[in-house]
C-alpha cells in the first residue's frame, strides 16, 4: 500500500494523539506496599496475633515468610480484610418463634 507524504503524516499525528490519551487514561502508581510483620499487622487490624495466624491458616489473608519464627503481611491485604470478613452486627429484638405446634392445634 502506497501512501501520500500528507496521508502518511495524519496517520502518525493521530497514533501520537491516541497514544498520549491512552497514557493519560492510566491511573498513576500508588505508592509501594509494605510488608508488616505479624505484631504491628495485628495491632494495625485490631487483633491478637494468634487470630491473624489462624486466619492466615485458614487461607482468609495471604501472608509471606519474614523468617523461621515470623510472618509479614501485605499492608494492601490487611486493608482489605476487615471489609470482606466483616459482619453486620443487627440489633438484637425480641426473638419471634412461631407458636408451638400443640398450642397451634388448641387454637
Amino acid at each position: 500500500m502506497i501512501l501520500s507524504a500528507t496521508e502518511w503524516q495524519s496517520y502518525l499525528e493521530r497514533l501520537e494523539r491516541l497514544e498520549a490519551a491512552e497514557t493519560a487514561r492510566q491511573p498513576a502508581p500508588g505508592p509501594p506496599d509494605e510488608v508488616l510483620p505479624t505484631r504491628q499487622a495485628a495491632a494495625y487490624l485490631g487483633l491478637c496475633e494468634e487470630a491473624l495466624l489462624r486466619a492466615r491458616r485458614a487461607g482468609r489473608i495471604a501472608g509471606v515468610r519474614l523468617n523461621d519464627k515470623d510472618w509479614g503481611f501485605w499492608r494492601s491485604a490487611l486493608d482489605a480484610y476487615p471489609r470482606r470478613y466483616h459482619r453486620l452486627t443487627v440489633a438484637a429484638g425480641p426473638a419471634r418463634h412461631p407458636a408451638p405446634l400443640a398450642s397451634r392445634e388448641a387454637a
